[in-house]
């Protein structure tokens, strides 16, 4: 495994997440600058109750993030939602992105009993459903679901 930090993030330095803007937008990825743009804004900094941002980095260089937020498509609070999951191309493969949703699942688990994300991407796909993500008996506006109740682990 590369030697990669997962941390979360309480104040990012949006000046070094910028690099990894530019890459995702260079795979015609756009969430990431969704991130960054929202997170500038003030719109969406991952800082209400149940919510959180991790990076991950090596040295000083940010090479994968992952936000926690409250899912803003249902009314119950309940449901959490993975949001911008993006690991730098030349880190993938390597645990980076399982690492970041790992430490989302295990905040999530604080605060939800699901957790829900929204993908059009075939590998994310994949890559959710590995980590145990359903697609069955879908709630609106997502396109995968995991239960964080204990008992159905």
């Amino acid at each position: 495994m590369v030697d990669v930090v997962v941390t979360r993030v309480i104040d990012l330095n949006v000046d070094d997440v910028y690099p990894l803007v530019l890459e995702s937008e260079k795979e015609g990825f756009h969430f990431v600058r969704r991130l960054y743009d929202e997170y500038v804004s003030g719109t969406n900094r991952f800082d209400r109750d149940g919510e959180a941002l991790f990076v991950a980095h090596q040295l000083n260089q940010i090479v994968g993030i992952c936000g926690l937020n409250q899912d803003p498509y249902t009314q119950c609070c309940t449901v959490g939602r993975v949001r911008r999951l993006y690991v730098h191309p030349d880190f993938r493969k390597h645990g980076v992105g399982g690492r970041l949703l790992f430490n989302v699942i295990m905040e999530a688990r604080r605060f939800y009993t699901t957790l829900t994300l929204r993908t059009d991407n075939p590998v994310a796909d994949q890559f959710y459903r590995v980590i145990g993500f359903s697609t069955d008996h879908l709630p609106d506006n997502a396109t995968h679901w995991l239960s964080l109740n204990a008992d159905s682990d």
